[in-house]
């Protein structure tokens, strides 16, 4: 079998397993970090901004973090300033206003570009192992705070457009059922 690297900025993929937990991103300080260290966990991954109208969610999702930590859950988040350039502050400056305005405590990961032609591995990953995704037709990320919700063996479960709060019920109910 060949093995294939993929290489994009600070995030790469190793296709012969080419499973969520294969990724090897950089957490928002710089320090490599492989995803694997969240092998069975239940992971919502979502792309957030500091300047948009639903930045207001991460408080929902630290709320959840809190709620479900503990039971084997994690929030990841990764900056993006695809949409209305409304992340576009320096890493340092992500880091600090999560932790002071939402006291944010789950991980971050450097900021990067979650749709289109350039998008990360990772996403790249996500949008095409999303429930009923087709090869031939992918649906990108059209918003800052989508939400992938992503099996302990690395498999994406769900996926919650922006508008869905992280603490609506059909999130809370999805998360509560892949803890299981």
């Amino acid at each position: 079998m060949k093995t294939l690297l993929f290489l994009l900025g600070s995030f790469s993929l190793s296709a012969q397993a080419g499973g969520f937990h294969d990724f090897k991103v950089n957490r928002i300080t710089g320090e490599s970090e492989a995803l694997s260290k969240y092998k069975g966990k239940v992971l919502l991954v979502v792309n957030t901004a500091s300047r948009c109208g639903y930045t207001s969610q991460y408080q929902g999702l630290q709320a959840l973090q809190e709620k479900y930590g503990a039971r084997g859950f994690q929030v990841l988040g990764f900056p993006s300033n695809d949409f209305g350039g409304q992340e576009p502050g320096t890493a340092k400056e992500i880091k600090n206003f999560c932790e002071t305005k939402y006291k944010v405590s789950f991980p971050l990961f450097e900021k990067g570009v979650v749709s289109g032609s350039h998008k990360q591995p990772l996403y790249a990953w996500l949008v095409s192992n999303e429930p009923g995704a087709k090869k031939d037709s992918v649906s990108e990320v059209s918003w800052n705070f989508e939400k992938f919700l992503v099996s302990k063996e690395g498999k994406v479960l769900s996926r919650f457009r922006s508008s869905k709060s992280p603490e609506s019920e059909d999130v809370v109910q999805a998360v509560e059922s892949a803890l299981k």
